[in-house]
């Protein structure tokens, strides 16, 4: 095999490797499918678990500029957390990171005053098992 064959392999190999993950960075912006990882237990599993570690790479800006859903980011952040993997699996759990992933769309392009009042949604809104300060782990990124 020549020179130019290997590196087109290679190449071809890398490509095939880079949107396969990204597309699975990607599907971590959706509350159900967090939710269907942890109702099989996947999330607990060690080497998932090392894999969720691995993907940090894709927070770094040269990789970043390549996700369209950014909530994958936040979610992956979220994911590095036991607790949180433990907790996604629940019912009011999902619906609470998916009604906030909600109204964070909704009010995002509002002026900075009012999307800071929109998207922050009251404590007593959430299970009471889903407030950051409960559990130390931020719903929302903030942005």
């Amino acid at each position: 095999m020549s020179q130019a064959e290997t590196n087109t392999d290679l190449k071809t190999a890398n490509r095939a490797r880079f949107e396969l993950e990204l597309e699975f960075v990607q599907s971590l912006a959706n509350p159900f499918y967090l939710h269907s990882l942890a109702q099989q237990g996947i999330l607990n599993q060690p080497s998932f678990v090392n894999f969720l570690e691995y993907l940090l790479y894709w927070k770094e800006k040269d990789y970043a500029r390549f996700i369209l859903y950014p909530h994958a980011l936040h979610h992956l952040e979220l994911l590095q957390h036991a607790e949180f993997r433990a907790e996604i699996g629940k019912d009011e759990w999902r619906e609470a990171l998916n009604q906030k992933q909600f109204d964070h769309w909704r009010t995002w392009r509002a002026d900075s005053s009012s999307r800071a009042q929109d998207a922050t949604a009251p404590a007593d809104s959430l299970p009471p098992s889903a407030t950051s300060e409960t559990h130390n782990i931020p719903l929302t990124n903030g942005s």
